[in-house]
């Protein structure tokens, strides 16, 4: 694990470096969360942001590179591709671990493809621009469905998912209270996953239990999901808080 994350930081430095040196833009492929938070750290003095391809999405592209330092707006190479059955009457029912097996069976990496969005039986997937093509002509079959490919320009707004807003009480504004609140679990569950590497505030691990989120921080708890911590609506008779998130479902 650490020559991995040796070899990618080093990746990191390399590419930051060229753009830095070249004025042109560079990219990564898609990051996971703790990829993006191994970056953060590796690279200082750069300019880069993070693309996955809609608002929120856990994976992203790693843009090196701004309008200042480049003279020019540059986009991430990100191509869409919707993919969907031939005869919705003989179809069978398609999950995303089914598209996600699929597409990983043509012998691409998983880092070349995004965070895929699956709705009415039909799923759209971000990936990287050079191997959309490919995708589209080889990925013809699911699970013994038929699937027709297409090349989209953006991902339907219907696609992607939007947050339920909910409030819930707790006793302070502790990370793991909120956890356990928002999912339903234990203090000593939502504090095991945060001792585990397993809460991420704004991408970024968070070991220690008893830190306080801001609001707007987006928290991602693996295996459980993610959500908007809204902060503090108001403080009970009984000096409890009532908080509010948007739930990602």
């Amino acid at each position: 694990m650490a020559d991995e994350e040796n070899l990618l930081k080093k990746r990191f430095i390399e590419l930051a470096d060229r753009a830095y040196s070249k004025n042109i833009y560079t990219f990564t492929e898609f990051l996971s969360p703790a990829e993006q938070n191994l970056l953060r750290f590796s690279v200082k003095g750069v300019p880069y942001h993070f693309e996955g391809g809609y608002e929120n999405s856990e994976k992203a592209i790693c843009v090196f590179g701004s309008e200042e330092l480049c003279g020019y707006v540059e986009c991430a190479p990100i191509s869409y591709i919707k993919i969907e059955p031939c005869s919705i009457k003989f179809s069978g029912e398609l999950a995303h671990r089914d598209f996600l097996g699929s597409i990983m069976s043509l012998g691409i990496r998983r880092s070349t493809v995004g965070d895929i969005l699956v709705k009415d039986n039909t799923a759209y997937a971000p990936c990287l621009d050079n191997i959309a093509d490919y995708i589209c002509e080889n990925l013809v079959e699911i699970k013994h469905t038929n699937v027709h490919c297409s090349k989209m320009d953006f991902i339907p707004e219907d696609v992607i998912p939007q947050p339920v807003e909910n409030e819930f009480v707790v006793a302070s504004e502790r990370l793991d209270c909120v956890i356990a609140s928002v999912y339903k679990l234990s203090r000593s569950e939502s504090k095991g996953l945060c001792e585990h590497e397993k809460v991420f505030v704004g991408g970024i691990p968070v070991l220690n239990a008893s830190y306080t989120p801001k609001e707007n921080d987006i928290i991602s708890v693996r295996g459980h999901g993610k959500f908007i911590y809204c902060g503090i609506k108001l403080e009970t008779k009984k000096g409890r808080l009532r908080c509010k998130a948007k739930i990602y479902k």
